[in-house]
C-alpha cells in the first residue's frame, strides 16, 4: 500500500508540474500557429459544406477558457504518463533519483512522440488525414512496439534479444502509417513546417520535466515510507 501512495503522489506531482510547463510553452509555441491554420480553416470548412453546418458546433473561447482547457489536459496526461514511469521505476526497483527519471523521459518522448511523428507528424486544422481510427491503432502500436523495443535495449545484454528489440521498433514504420487519400492542407506548408518544429520541441520539454520530477518525487518520498513504517512497528 505505501508503495502504491508513493507511486500516484509522484505521478500527481509530476503530472502538475510538467502539465504547467507544457501549457506555457504550448501558448508560446504551437496555440498562434492552430489560431493562424483556425483562420485558413473556416472559409474552407463554409465555401466546401456550408456555413450553417458549423454555426452551432461548439468550441472553446480564445483566451482564458481555451487555455484552461489545454492545462487540464496538459495535467491529465502528464498525470498518465507519469503513473507509466512510476510504475515503471517501481517494477526496475532499487534507488530512483531525478536522473533516472529524466532517462526515463527521454525513453517516453522517443516512444510516444519520435516513433509515431515519423509517420504521422503533428497536423494543424484543416489538413486531410486517413480515417481517425486507423491513426489512433498505429500510433499506439508504434509507442508500445517502441517502448517494448527500448526496454529490450536499455534491460537485456543477449544479442537476439537486442535484434529483437530492433525489429520491434522498425516494424511498425514497415507496416506504414495510415495516409489520406488526397493530400490537403488550408494552411501553408511554412506554418505546418513551424508547427510541427513547435510540437516536437513543446514534448521534449514535457517529457524531460514529466522525467526527472517523476523520479525526484518518487525518490523523495521512498525515506519517509521507510520511516513511518519502522515507527508503526
Amino acid at each position: 500500500m505505501a508503495v502504491f501512495r508513493r507511486l500516484v503522489f509522484a505521478a500527481l506531482c509530476a503530472g502538475l508540474l510538467s502539465g504547467v510547463f507544457a501549457t506555457a510553452a504550448h501558448q508560446i509555441g504551437t496555440v498562434p500557429a492552430i489560431l493562424e491554420a483556425e483562420l485558413s480553416e473556416k472559409p474552407a470548412m463554409s465555401m466546401a459544406e456550408g456555413a450553417d453546418q458549423h454555426a452551432g458546433a461548439w468550441e472553446p473561447e480564445n483566451g482564458v477558457e481555451r487555455t484552461g482547457y489545454t492545462l487540464l489536459a496538459d495535467v491529465l496526461t502528464g498525470t498518465g504518463f507519469a503513473l507509466l514511469l512510476a510504475a515503471g521505476l517501481a517494477l526496475r526497483g532499487g534507488e530512483v533519483t531525478w536522473r533516472d527519471g529524466l532517462f526515463w523521459g527521454l525513453a517516453g518522448f522517443a516512444a510516444f512522440t519520435i516513433a509515431p511523428s515519423l509517420g504521422l507528424p503533428p497536423q494543424l486544422p484543416g489538413t486531410a488525414a486517413a480515417p481517425l481510427l486507423e491513426r489512433q491503432l498505429w500510433w499506439i502500436s508504434t509507442a508500445v512496439l517502441t517502448g517494448c523495443g527500448l526496454a529490450l535495449f536499455a534491460f537485456t545484454t543477449r544479442a537476439p534479444l537486442t535484434v529483437i528489440g530492433a525489429i520491434l521498433i522498425v516494424l511498425p514504420h514497415l507496416y506504414g502509417a495510415p495516409r489520406a487519400l488526397e493530400h490537403t492542407a488550408a494552411a501553408p506548408e511554412a506554418l505546418a513546417h513551424r508547427f510541427i518544429v513547435a510540437a516536437t520541441v513543446t514534448n521534449f520539454i514535457f517529457w524531460m520535466i514529466l522525467g526527472a520530477s517523476t523520479g525526484y518525487f518518487y525518490g523523495r518520498l521512498q525515506p519517509r515510507i521507510r520511516t513511518s513504517a519502522r515507527v508503526a512497528a
